[in-house]
């Protein structure tokens, strides 16, 4: 790995890091005694850090420079692939034919959960609300990427809407957002044989544009975007 990949990788621990603890830069800044300019290098692969000053960086976090130095160490052509996206996106279908070329594992993290829940997710989040819903993820998310096995992992389309679970994503894996028009979304979906998009809803297809446009910043973050529409 060259310099800059590595500072890169370490840098985007720190951001990663300090995104699961729901600061800004400027609030870290605060936390460490380092400057709001100097993070902002550090994050972006640009700054030379010397040691003492990310250990200040790595305890205003809450953790040790062991542990974001560990990013940059596992980074290599074992780190998992996630697959980010909003349903009908393709990623049940790109990641097992990617999984199959690579001849790693096809985890879909939805499956895992429901597993876990032992309820489907309708019925999760029907009878438990989204914050339990988000715990069971971070926990299967947690234990998922503990494998130390190469896997390409398929995510649920809105793990982007919660900040520590998208953080510990962003940190353990490569991402890659599967994007694709409104139109393909939505017929795909029907393609599958699930009406459920149109059912006693008129507005529907209108709900599902202002949804990718709600999460586009958020999908935007992967470090790899893939065009799925012809």
């Amino acid at each position: 790995m060259s310099s800059a990949s590595y500072l890169s990788t370490v840098g985007g621990a720190v951001r990663a890091h300090r995104e699961r603890r729901g600061w800004s830069r400027r609030e870290l800044a605060v936390h460490s005694g380092v400057s709001e300019r100097f993070l902002a290098q550090l994050e972006t692969g640009a700054g030379n850090i010397s040691l003492m000053r990310f250990a200040e960086v790595a305890h205003a976090l809450g953790t040790t420079p062991s542990v974001l130095l560990a990013a940059a160490d596992s980074a290599g052509t074992d780190k998992p692939i996630a697959l980010l996206g909003v349903r009908g996106a393709g990623k049940s279908a790109v990641g097992e034919a990617l999984a199959k070329k690579l001849g790693v594992a096809f985890v879909e993290l939805d499956q895992q959960i429901e597993e876990a829940a032992g309820l489907p997710l309708g019925e999760v989040f029907a009878l438990h609300g989204e914050a339990y819903y988000r715990r069971i993820e971070r926990e299967v998310l947690t234990r998922v990427l503990a494998t130390p096995a190469p896997m390409v992992l398929a995510t649920g389309g809105s793990i982007v809407n919660d900040p520590t679970n998208f953080a510990l994503l962003r940190s353990r894996c490569r991402t890659v957002w599967l994007r694709a028009r409104a139109e393909d979304h939505w017929n795909r979906v029907v393609a599958q044989g699930d009406q459920r998009p149109m059912a006693e809803n008129p507005h529907a297809f209108a709900e599902l544009r202002a949804l990718m446009t709600a999460r586009e910043k958020l999908y935007a973050r992967a470090e790899h975007t893939v065009e799925t529409s012809s």
